[in-house]
């Protein structure tokens, strides 16, 4: 946070995808330092410490004017929610692993319009075909297959990491 200039008492609101080491390893050290006003997290997540407000999603949900939960989405044990982003092209999707799937994932985000950009790790990921309706393809964190997704979709591929920006 210190490299990209991010004062960690600006943070109001944590989005945690999932509750894997990975995701939220770091919470409660930064839940130390800053006066987060809520924590959005699946709602079958146990006991979060040390935040102000923790929001436990189910369902889909609006968080703020065109910002929004899929609500949470399950496979097996696996248990996740992702961000999704409403501008003028379409519906941008932040996802954490996709350990649930990008079908059901692309599926909850079409409730709220023409999903258009999928940012973020696409674990395990093969159904290569369902990519070809979206502009922006950003596979991040554990993707497996990222080269092969880049050889399928070059122009739509966007190389990711931390402090990437990128226009949606």
């Amino acid at each position: 946070m210190k490299k990209m200039n991010i004062d960690p008492a600006s943070i109001r609101e944590i989005f945690i995808s999932n509750t894997d080491y990975d995701h939220m390893g770091g919470l409660y050290d930064l839940l130390n330092q800053v006066p987060v006003a809520g924590v959005y997290v699946p709602a079958t997540t146990g006991h979060v410490r040390n935040a102000a407000i923790v929001i436990y999603i189910k369902e889909h949900l609006y968080l703020f004017r065109n910002i929004f939960s899929t609500g949470e989405l399950r496979m097996g044990y696996h248990y996740e929610h992702s961000l999704l982003i409403k501008t003028k092209k379409g519906i941008t999707i932040i996802v954490g692993c996709s350990r649930v799937g990008v079908k059901p994932i692309l599926d909850a985000a079409k409730f709220y319009g023409k999903p258009y950009a999928l940012i973020g790790g696409l674990r395990n990921f093969d159904k290569f075909d369902l990519l070809k309706d979206l502009e922006i393809i950003c596979p991040t964190h554990s993707t497996k297959y990222r080269s092969e997704i880049k050889a399928l979709y070059p122009k739509k591929f966007v190389e990711g990491g931390v402090g990437k920006v990128i226009k949606i």
